[in-house]
């Protein structure tokens, strides 16, 4: 059975270097991002490495890897999800999780799920849902 839970995060830090590309085209970048999470994921400074696509100057998608360590739901532990998602014009950014097979440590152990969010320009908090199951 899926337990659900909700939350906010906000950037802690953002550093972004380019990767390749240049001129009228696609062009790639690179973000070390820490986050900070409250509500049902407590975690406080997150790891978390983007690989951003470029399409336009504000358009464009990523794909990435966040390291969890501190709680879920009052379960201790660590995990890492998997993010992808997309940016437009208007500076919203919207992406989805997944819990990377056989991440989860501690009372995490086992753990699976799913989480989106939607970030909108200019607002420092952001809000996030995550559905997940942990074994037993």
């Amino acid at each position: 059975m899926s337990t659900h839970t909700a939350g906010h995060f906000t950037y802690a830090d953002w550093r972004e270097s380019p990767a390749g590309g240049q001129g009228a085209g696609p062009r790639l970048a690179r973000a070390s991002v820490t986050n900070s999470f409250a509500g049902g994921v407590e975690a406080a400074d997150t790891t978390c490495e983007y690989t951003i696509v470029y399409v336009t100057e504000k358009t464009g998608t990523f794909t990435g890897l966040q390291l969890f360590a501190g709680r879920l739901d009052g379960r201790e532990g660590a995990f890492t999800v998997e993010e992808r998602g997309g940016f437009g014009e208007d500076g919203t950014v919207h992406g989805t999780f997944t819990v990377v097979p056989g991440s989860g440590t501690g009372e995490l152990t086992g753990l699976r799920g799913t989480g989106g969010f939607t970030a909108r320009h200019g607002e420092p908090s952001v809000p996030y849902t995550f559905d997940y199951e942990l074994p037993g």
